[in-house]
């Protein structure tokens, strides 16, 4: 396994539709070393999540995690997911706000509201299909996984760009 490299804000990669993933090369090996690569680079990098645009690879493949994680100590527990070709469907119009932040926008947060509840359906590291229903925090990392694999980025969701702040700023004057 290896840390990959993270593609940052401004690489084209992170503003293009990724190709959904064959299930016969779900089992492959070049298919279960991404995952591999990225499940060890968003610990690493002590990320909520990782989509395979953010390490170069056009693929619709996230993979999440919130475990003792030292940027999310008050996060409920998240279990290692990796979820290819996902699909996401709000179960409400009612919505959840968080200041997000990403590991392609460095040192940015921003305040952006999602849907406060979802049904989430994707195959799993075998080929599997398997669904979820999430509410608050985990629905936010999995809708902001998958906006990567639309070529979106957390920052494209903030409604009011007064709510953007650089990391040391937002530590200082926002975290409650």
């Amino acid at each position: 396994m290896a840390i990959l490299k993270i593609a940052r804000m401004g690489n084209p990669i992170l503003r293009q539709r990724s190709q959904a993933v064959e299930v016969s090369a779900i089992p492959s090996a070049q298919i279960q070393t991404l995952i591999d690569g990225l499940i060890e680079t968003m610990r690493d990098y002590d990320g909520a999540g990782l989509a395979a645009p953010q390490v170069h690879v056009g693929l619709r493949i996230v993979v999440f995690e919130v475990i003792n994680n030292p940027r999310y100590p008050d996060a409920p527990e998240i279990p290692l997911t990796v979820a290819i070709n996902p699909q996401i469907e709000p179960l409400t119009e009612s919505t959840f706000g968080m200041w997000e932040g990403c590991l392609s926008v460095p040192e940015i947060r921003g305040y952006v509201e999602r849907s406060a509840s979802i049904k989430f359906s994707a195959l799993d590291r075998q080929g599997k299909p398997f669904s979820q229903k999430l509410d608050g925090f985990p629905a936010v990392v999995v809708q902001h996984e998958c906006d990567h694999l639309d070529g979106k980025l957390f920052i494209d969701r903030v409604r009011d760009t007064t709510k953007l702040a650089f990391l040391k700023e937002y530590q200082k004057f926002h975290v409650e």
